[in-house]
């Protein structure tokens, strides 16, 4: 109905016309006093042609109209080529300049396409270059076992950390993102992590409770040893001195990494996994980006795992990661 109000609305004009015709025909069979049957005819006649000519005239229009609305709701448009043949010159001259508007984009898409392929090389290659002097300045610590040497080395394991997490970013929606999965020791993802954070367990005197697992998932590791570095990264930031992380299996296929830290607001909750949100711890750790647990989404989407959060202020904070793979698009 709402297509026929439309093709009426189009095409109201002509159908003036048309009436106006049909009126002065029977103005002129009255005034020649024809007999009501010649009336007759002659209005089956002209509803006859009107219907002739407009019938199909409507069926093209809303056929167009289905193939427009289609174009429309299509996730990708590869040109202006596929639009309806043009009826008429106004239609041609409207798809003209579809065309020309769609070149423009598409030339200023290429262009933003190029600068931010250009940045993303330029800060990936910045990044690789950083991690030696980092690297650098691990080995020489190594055999440095004072109170400087162990707070240096916590600053250079944040600066690393720093520096994946740009790295992951450029890459996060790189058409060339390697992802690899395959069968994997948790074990073995679990203690990669542990161990860097190592010093920053001793250095807060953090107890860590971890009982090894005979568990096998399959997995991206270097992904996933991204996402349990950034939780245990912020397990370690907002848990006090003499505190306490606890890295456990929960059902089936669900690690959940606990601490008994200071916890986060109700009313933040549901937005810490948001891009750029540090809430109110992030608020009063002026250091906080809101990147971390936004990176963690991402990549748990990416492959096919649900992330989600549980906390009481004062009490701790539990983030559960649920290992069973869904299907996802990369």
């Amino acid at each position: 109905m709402k297509v026929l109000t439309a093709y009426i609305k189009q095409h109201k004009r002509t159908a003036a016309f048309y009436f106006i015709a049909m009126a002065v025909f029977f103005v002129l069979l009255f005034f020649y006093r024809l007999p009501p049957a010649a009336w007759a005819y002659g209005a089956v006649l002209c509803l006859f042609f009107g219907l002739v000519l407009a019938v199909p005239d409507y069926l093209r229009f809303r056929k167009k109209h289905r193939e427009l609305r289609q174009m429309g709701e299509q996730q990708e448009i590869t040109g202006a080529e596929l639009l309806p043949v043009p009826e008429g010159l106004l239609e041609q001259d409207y798809q003209d300049l579809i065309a020309r508007l769609w070149e423009k984009e598409k030339d200023t898409q290429d262009r933003q396409n190029r600068r931010y392929q250009d940045m993303s090389d330029y800060y990936t290659m910045w990044a690789h270059q950083v991690k030696t002097p980092i690297a650098a300045l691990k080995l020489s610590l190594e055999n440095e076992d004072s109170t400087l040497a162990r707070e240096v080395r916590g600053e250079v394991v944040r600066i690393d950390q720093y520096v994946d997490m740009a790295m992951c970013y450029l890459r996060l929606d790189s058409e060339t993102t390697d992802y690899v999965f395959e069968e994997c020791e948790m074990d073995q993802i679990l203690r990669q992590a542990v161990r860097k954070f190592s010093s920053s367990f001793i250095q807060k005197k953090i107890r860590l409770e971890y009982e090894p697992m005979d568990w096998k998932v399959v997995t991206d590791e270097k992904w996933l040893l991204f996402v349990i570095e950034q939780v245990l990264s912020n397990s370690l930031k907002y848990t006090r001195s003499q505190g306490k992380v606890s890295i456990e299996r929960e059902k089936e296929q669900i690690l959940c990494i606990r601490d008994n830290g200071i916890g986060i607001a109700p009313e933040d909750i549901p937005r810490i996994f948001e891009k750029g949100y540090t809430g109110y711890n992030g608020r009063s750790d002026k250091k906080a980006s809101g990147l971390g647990l936004y990176l963690c989404r991402r990549i748990c989407g990416n492959l096919g795992y649900r992330i989600w959060a549980s906390s009481s202020v004062g009490e701790g904070t539990a983030i559960y990661i649920d290992l069973k793979r869904r299907l996802t698009k990369m």
